[in-house]
């Protein structure tokens, strides 16, 4: 396939409505086909029901010298191809044809984040065009704004060669290094109850009654989190805390039934170091204490852990560098980068755009921002071969 600049690479991928809740083949096969070389080796990595995949891209050399357990020298590329729907009226252009304005590309996706996936292509491509062993690879993954859920299945099931460990995740954190970020787990607490016609109550039993009572333990549960400073709470001084969010009530069917079902759904923000799991452990424990003999179920719906770069790495000391920054840089939403830490990435995130704008009608990417972004990625990749090579 002919080679298309940057930004003609991000009109094609923002033209695909890779809405998360749509398959991702068609944006997926024509990576592949862009991509597609002698020189390179392309795995499609699917979901458990074949109807969406991960795409990992790497020379063939580089791959076949790769040995599992051993950190892989080289630059790992990785970003997201699905994006949040874009039904909001307020858009003032088809969200799926990019558009210029006043500087800026718009388009669903152009931030969060085919902006940094368009670049990260044709880097890979240029520079395995003249470098056919180049230690550098693309991984891209599919249902992130689901909960991280592809990323969390390619971590725990793929078993293909080991990418290089440095590993680049493209969120868009207006060029700025991010070497650590919260996690993010979903819970469900559900009732159950009887039932039955609201002018005999007795012969029905509500659900949606004990409710009440798990608000107020989850209630008291938030207020002690809210005094706790875990690990790492230093680095998040506008929220130094796990944050618990009592997100969505709903139950019943009708004002003149007795309520069968009520289902409470909570949100939390780990910091670093915090675990999805201990953090059920801790809500199971608050519910089941305020219940009794009250019976409930709680669900894990997603999790994606927390990330922490605790070494300074060649990776974020050349991005600092690039962009003059000293300090240490956090944000309080998750990325695919917690997961792929859990199995050995040392991971830095880093992309053009602003989440600022993402999950927005009328998201966009500033066009400077676009092409010095362009820029630093030929820079990092170009020092990092050198140093490889």
């Amino acid at each position: 396939m002919t080679s298309l600049t940057d930004r003609a690479l991000l009109e094609r991928l923002v033209g695909f409505d890779s809405t998360s809740r749509n398959s991702n083949r068609p944006i997926a096969d024509f990576v592949c086909d862009y991509l597609d070389s002698p020189s390179v080796v392309i795995h499609q990595h699917p979901s458990d029901d074949g109807e969406k995949v991960t795409v990992i891209v790497r020379t063939k050399d580089h791959e076949a010298a790769s040995t599992p357990g051993t950190p892989v020298p080289g630059l790992s590329l990785s970003g997201h191809l699905d994006v949040v729907p874009a039904d909001e009226p307020e858009w003032t252009s088809d969200p799926f044809v990019l558009t210029e304005r006043e500087g800026m590309l718009y388009g669903r996706g152009a931030s969060d984040m085919k902006g940094f996936v368009a670049l990260a292509i044709n880097r890979f491509r240029s520079t395995v065009q003249d470098h056919p062993s180049a230690p550098l690879a693309l991984l891209l993954t599919r249902d992130e704004e689901l909960g991280t859920i592809g990323a969390h299945h390619w971590a725990k099931t793929w078993n293909g060669a080991p990418l290089p460990t440095d590993m680049l995740v493209g969120e868009p954190t207006e060029l700025r290094v991010v070497t650590m970020h919260k996690g993010f787990v979903q819970l469900r607490i559900t009732l159950t109850g009887i039932p039955a016609h609201s002018g005999y109550p007795h012969l029905g039993k509500s659900a949606i009654e004990p409710a009440g009572t798990v608000l107020i333990a989850l209630t008291e549960l938030r207020r002690s989190l809210d005094a706790e400073r875990p690990d790492y709470s230093e680095h998040f001084p506008a929220v130094p805390y796990p944050a618990l969010n009592i997100g969505r009530v709903h139950g019943g069917s009708a004002v003149n039934v007795v309520p069968d079902h009520c289902a409470i759904d909570v949100g939390i923000r780990l910091l670093p170091t915090m675990t999805g799991d201990q953090m059920c452990d801790r809500v199971r424990a608050a519910v089941a204490d305020a219940l009794g003999d009250t019976p409930f179920a709680l669900d894990l719906i997603s999790d994606s852990p927390p990330m922490w770069l605790d070494a300074e790495t060649d990776l974020s000391s050349a991005l600092r560098a690039e962009v003059q920054q000293q300090e240490t840089e956090t944000v309080s939403y998750a990325t695919d980068a917690g997961w792929f830490q859990t199995v050995g990435y040392r991971c830095v995130i880093f992309g053009p755009g602003s989440i600022a704008v993402a999950h927005k009608p009328n998201e966009r990417m500033p066009i400077d921002q676009f092409e010095r972004g362009g820029a630093i990625l030929d820079r990092v990749i170009s020092q990092r071969y050198a140093m490889t090579s």
